[in-house]
C-alpha cells in the first residue's frame, strides 16, 4: 500500500480534482488554503508579499496500479501548466496500515 501527497497551487485544483474524476478516484482528504514553500519554489504564503494557497490532497491506494495511473494523469496535466513553480507536486510513500 501507498499514500500519496499531491500539492497544487489552488489555481490549479479544479485541473487536479478532473484528473481524479476521470480515473474514478473519489476518496482522498483535502485541505484548501494551505501555505508553504517547496524546494526550489515561490512561496505561497497567502499575503501582499506572497499571495496565493495551495491545497494539499492525501490519497491512500490498496491498489498501486490506479497511484501509477495518477503519476501518468499529473504528468500530462503539468504539461499544460507553463510555470515550473506551479506544477502539480506527487509525493509518494510507503503506507504501513489503515485502521
Amino acid at each position: 500500500m501507498k499514500i500519496a501527497f499531491i500539492i497544487c497551487n489552488d489555481v490549479y485544483t479544479p485541473r487536479l480534482m478532473k484528473a481524479l474524476e476521470k480515473l474514478g478516484i473519489d476518496y482522498y482528504t483535502r485541505w484548501d488554503m494551505t501555505t508553504g514553500k517547496g524546494h526550489g519554489t515561490e512561496p505561497h504564503l497567502g499575503t501582499r508579499s506572497f499571495p496565493g494557497h495551495n491545497s494539499v490532497l492525501m490519497i491512500a491506494f490498496h491498489d498501486e496500479e490506479m497511484l501509477e495511473q495518477l503519476v501518468t494523469a499529473i504528468g500530462e496535466t503539468n504539461k499544460e501548466i507553463l510555470r515550473a513553480d506551479d506544477k502539480i507536486r506527487l509525493f509518494q510513500v510507503p503506507l504501513e496500515r489503515i485502521v
